[in-house]
């Protein structure tokens, strides 16, 4: 868990603003109870979690695919090479939504705005570390170096608006 005492002061807020925020249907599923606070969240979502992230073609169609999903200092995180069709998307038109959903007893919803980064700058450190931390131990060097080596990597951090949580452990 990184996240400080004021990115959780954040995140509470974002939680209790889009539960205040959302519609009566989604508000007789996702009750009181079922809700994650923003520590019990973090707690939750430590090392990867395969993410589904929607992107909008130019003609306003949505497009999803899987990523790996890192929640780092109150935020979803991940990352793909420059060329990559949802990566051309998010350039262009920087909307996105992000679902975890590892089966019926959890869900973790983010609707907000990409930001891209050089996945090898300072604001992708500890992206970096979370990959390696997840990766290293599953394939080895190897993989520290395919990813000292991509040339142009593409770090996304979303910047959510509505962030959406349900529990039903």
């Amino acid at each position: 868990m990184l996240e400080t005492r004021e990115e959780l002061a954040v995140l509470q807020a974002l939680l209790d603003e889009s539960a205040a925020a959302a519609g009566p249907h989604m508000r007789e599923i996702i009750t009181e109870e079922r809700r994650m606070d923003a520590v019990e969240l973090t707690r939750r979502l430590t090392g990867m979690r395969l993410i589904t992230v929607a992107t909008v073609t130019a003609d306003n169609r949505p497009l999803t695919g899987p990523f790996d999903g890192y929640f780092l200092h109150g935020a979803w995180w991940f990352s793909s090479g420059p060329d990559a069709v949802r990566i051309r998307h998010l350039r262009a038109r920087p909307a996105v939504s992000a679902t975890y959903l590892p089966g019926e007893e959890l869900s973790v919803t983010a609707h907000g705005r990409a930001e891209l980064f050089d996945l090898h700058g300072p604001e992708c450190a500890d992206l970096r570390r979370a990959m390696l931390d997840f990766y290293l131990p599953k394939q080895g060097p190897a993989f520290q170096e395919w990813m000292d080596g991509l040339v142009g990597g593409v770090g996304v951090r979303i910047e959510a608006q509505k962030l959406f949580t349900f529990s039903a452990a």
